[in-house]
């Protein structure tokens, strides 16, 4: 059994097609067939069912690619070791990144780091927050831009910012002109616009208004925070938008921002790592530059 019959397996998994796994792994797809049926010969189990369309895992199958990725993850990590231990210049980072959190945050870190290191690839990765828990686990990325609460119990984590929650509304809302903080309880009557289920954000605004005692009552949901606010922008609703989302371009269609009285609604953004994973020098090196170039920022 060799380490790329292990790469050969998993690509195989993940594009249920000879021809699809063949092309991303840059080999001939006879030569992967015949790769797969030597390595199924030599364990003596049958690692997926051929069909006329697509190759499907047997129950062995899974087994299988689970303990490959973490095998393969364990090599990425020793050679990450390796090449710390004997000072190498070069290195890749794969961060993953809330898009819309991302578009905020990695601007500000990410010139500041290449200037630093410049000699570091850094690989980003943009996808939704139960998404990236996932990718995060399993060893896909490096690290992870992340808000509080996280679901996956193998991720460990690093507070980065605390971020303060406004109320937005319509321009023409009896709230627009109001000077003074707003309580949350105010807005128990409001039709409310929220991120659609696995939105990590959706959480905050519905615990935000459990802890007034009242449900908000939901009449959209978008998987888009840009759309959320064109929403409440249009006069359809209210929502709670972090404070670093909040449309700044002159003449964008935007809502109009209130902040909250005391205590003030907040989410906490950090960077999350899998549990017992050695982290690289370039890791350890772009936390501390997310540190200092965050709080320099938006924590000021």
């Amino acid at each position: 059994m060799e380490l790329r019959q292990l790469q050969y397996v998993i690509q195989i998994a993940k594009e249920k097609n000879f021809s699809r796994a063949a092309e991303k792994l840059h080999i001939a797809q006879p030569s992967l067939s015949q790769q797969l049926s030597k390595l199924e010969k030599e364990i003596g189990i049958l690692l997926f069912r051929r069909t006329t369309n697509s190759v499907e895992l047997t129950h062995a199958g899974s087994v299988f690619v689970e303990k490959a990725q973490g095998i393969l993850d364990n090599v990425e990590q020793l050679k990450q070791e390796l090449d710390d231990l004997a000072h190498m210049r070069r290195g890749k980072l794969v961060v993953g990144s809330l898009s819309t959190t991302g578009s905020h945050v990695l601007p500000i870190v990410l010139p500041i780091f290449g200037r630093l290191y410049p000699e570091i690839e850094v690989v980003l990765v943009e996808d939704t927050p139960s998404k990236l828990e996932q990718l995060t686990a399993s060893g896909q990325t490096d690290l992870s831009l992340l808000a509080l609460p996280l679901h996956e119990p193998s991720l460990e984590w690093i507070p980065i910012i605390e971020e303060e929650i406004v109320l937005a509304v319509p321009p023409e809302h009896p709230l627009a002109k109001r000077t003074k903080p707003v309580r949350i309880d105010e807005l128990r009557e409001e039709p409310f616009i929220v991120l659609k289920r696995g939105q990590g954000f959706r959480q905050i605004v519905l615990e935000t208004c459990e802890k007034a005692d009242f449900e908000p009552r939901i009449v959209f949901e978008s998987t888009n925070i840009e759309t959320v606010q064109s929403l409440v922008a249009a006069g359809m609703g209210i929502t709670l938008v972090p404070k670093m989302i909040k449309r700044k371009a002159p003449g964008e269609l935007a809502p109009v921002y209130l902040e909250f009285a005391a205590p003030k609604p907040t989410r906490t953004l950090v960077i999350a790592s899998r549990k017992g994973r050695y982290l690289s020098k370039a890791a350890e090196a772009f936390i501390d530059t997310m540190n200092m170039t965050t709080e320099e920022h938006f924590n000021s």
